[in-house]
């Protein structure tokens, strides 16, 4: 299935606070917090990186998807201050077996990362809460008149708000923190895996 996902994200520092408030706004409960293990693939020259494009794989509890984002045709039309993707995913019956086809056609493991996520929607968009070992993230992911109006109603200051990528965010992290760790999962971060 291919969408065109239009998304901010927010950091989070009380995860039960901010939970608890989703069901008075009219939001529901789709998938409770889950472990999420995601590979993002590349050639060795990193071509996919270069064309802002990804290639993942996830393991969201039992089930494994095939995500290709690439940056839409028409990204002007859509103001700066939100992310802009066209998105294509497939669930796989086997995530190790499509890895390794990944692989036989030239594509790497690059970079991994690893969060806690739960699902909440409402009548018309989505919102994911992710605890990952960097720090706490909503995302809303719909049409640009409901983001701005779910973020009156949470009470986010949309100066807060912002674009980058788990990897990008984790790349900033290394910087400021020093860290050695090499991908943003619990073991290379914490020192302790899931």
């Amino acid at each position: 299935m291919t969408t065109v996902e239009i998304e901010l994200k927010f950091p989070i520092s009380d995860t039960a606070t901010f939970e608890s408030r989703l069901t008075s706004l009219g939001f529901h409960l789709d998938t409770p917090r889950t472990f999420e293990n995601n590979t993002l693939y590349d050639t060795p020259a990193r071509t996919l990186r270069e064309q802002g494009q990804i290639l993942r794989i996830r393991q969201y509890g039992d089930q494994w998807v095939l995500t290709h984002k690439a940056r839409p045709l028409n990204e002007s039309e859509t103001p700066a201050q939100y992310k802009h993707r066209v998105e294509t995913e497939t669930l796989l019956a086997d995530g190790s077996a499509t890895a390794t086809i990944l692989a036989q056609l030239g594509y790497e493991p690059v970079f991994r990362y690893e969060k806690w996520r739960a699902e909440w929607s409402d009548s018309v968009g989505h919102l994911v809460l992710d605890e990952t070992p960097i720090g706490n993230y909503a995302e809303l992911e719909g049409p640009i008149e409901w983001i701005d109006r779910t973020l009156e109603l949470l009470g986010i200051d949309p100066a807060i708000c912002i674009t980058q990528s788990y990897g990008k965010l984790f790349l900033a992290w290394k910087e400021s923190s020093g860290s050695p760790a090499g991908h943003l999962t619990f073991a290379d971060v914490l020192g302790q895996p899931v």
